[in-house]
């Protein structure tokens, strides 16, 4: 089929099939508790977290701490953020976390670089603890949970499939399955749509997109739920082949390599550093410097695409969008924002900001 062919036909299809909330599926409401689940009602329910570990836990769970940001989010998004009773600190950093949840303030923050106080921790008297990987990965911090018998879940993912399952172990233990379920309904839904419109574009055509995580060098590995997302968007990442120098569990190319790979399409996790990329002397000679087409990847409740960020489908849609305009012209990003924080987290949005989060600047407190 020739290009312009399959180019009409994916508009056409697009837009009969296109719905304001994407994917079309129903959302939750932001009232939610241990009866949510089919599981609760003081029955006991076995998770699998991210180590392949088996969790019992004994349902209704009414207090909660999230000691790992990503898990908050979701806790939140499932309607039981007001039963928190720990924290990390950058949960507190938030903005639409702190409109959702003003008490958030008053939280207790129970750890700090993977360490765990587990003082503090006790205190707050929690029926479960979700933790990070790189937490669980600390034998001693493992052993002090253990010590007092406080139940822990490990979620991580380094797909999108493992972090939707993730999503749902996590409805599961906190009573809101059935929520959790629609969450992922509508995940699965968005990176179907965007699969159907990028799938027939030609390898030769498709666009080499370089992603930035944070600082100008650090950027997506193979094996990483940022490799996965972005190729459901139907472009080469550029990064994710090579084997790149690493530490701490990131990868890093330079500019050297950059320069090489020469992308078409840059999208940068943190605004100085678009800013950077294009004013910077070693970075002109890139496609995407000279087409000015260096992005700034939104911010809502998290960063979007983020490793630990929740709103992957939306990073999808916007990444989608930004690298191939003329199969998603049809998307009105700000509907699609709009729609997606009412349907998930029960919030109206005003056009200020929604400008804020599609900018992806001022959304997060410095302190």
């Amino acid at each position: 089929m020739k290009i312009r062919s399959w180019l009409i036909f994916l508009l056409v299809t697009f837009h009969l099939t296109i719905s304001p909330a994407f994917s079309g599926q129903s959302g939750a409401d932001s009232d939610s508790g241990p009866g949510n689940n089919p599981s609760s009602g003081n029955r006991t329910i076995t998770l699998v977290d991210y180590r392949g570990k088996s969790l019992d836990l004994t349902q209704p769970i009414g207090r909660i701490a999230c000691l790992y940001a990503f898990t908050g989010h979701v806790v939140t998004m499932l309607g039981r953020g007001r039963d928190m009773v720990a924290v990390v600190k950058g949960l507190k950093k938030d903005k639409l976390l702190r409109r959702i949840i003003p008490q958030i303030q008053q939280m207790p923050v129970v750890s700090g670089g993977g360490i765990i106080h587990i003082e503090a921790l006790l205190k707050t008297r929690p029926d479960l603890v979700f933790l990070k990987p790189e937490t669980a990965q600390i034998k001693a911090e493992l052993k002090k949970l253990d010590r007092f018998k406080i139940p822990y879940f490990v979620a991580g993912y380094t797909s999108m499939a493992q972090q939707m399952e993730t999503i749902e172990m996590i409805g599961k233990a906190i009573g809101c399955y059935e929520k959790a379920m629609g969450y992922t309904r509508y995940y699965k839904g968005v990176v179907d749509q965007v699969r159907s419109r990028t799938q027939e574009i030609p390898e030769a055509k498709k666009v080499h997109l370089y992603h930035s995580i944070n600082e100008p060098y650090r950027t997506d590995a193979v094996g990483t739920i940022e490799a996965d997302w972005t190729e459901a968007c139907g472009v080469v990442n550029v990064s994710v082949k090579p084997r790149l120098s690493g530490h701490d569990n990131k990868s890093f190319a330079n500019i050297e390599q950059i320069l090489l790979w020469n992308p078409g399409v840059i999208i940068v996790n943190e605004a100085e550093t678009a800013k950077l990329i294009l004013t910077d002397k070693k970075w002109a000679p890139l496609r995407a410097v000279q087409a000015k087409k260096v992005f700034t990847i939104p911010v809502g409740i998290s960063r979007w695409g983020h490793p630990g960020g929740l709103e992957t489908p939306l990073a999808i849609i916007w990444t989608a969008k930004k690298v191939y305009p003329e199969l998603f012209q049809k998307v009105d990003m700000k509907t699609e924002v709009r729609d997606f924080y009412k349907q998930f987290f029960n919030l109206s949005l005003e056009d200020k900001m929604l400008d804020k989060i599609l900018n992806g600047k001022g959304m997060r407190l410095d302190k």
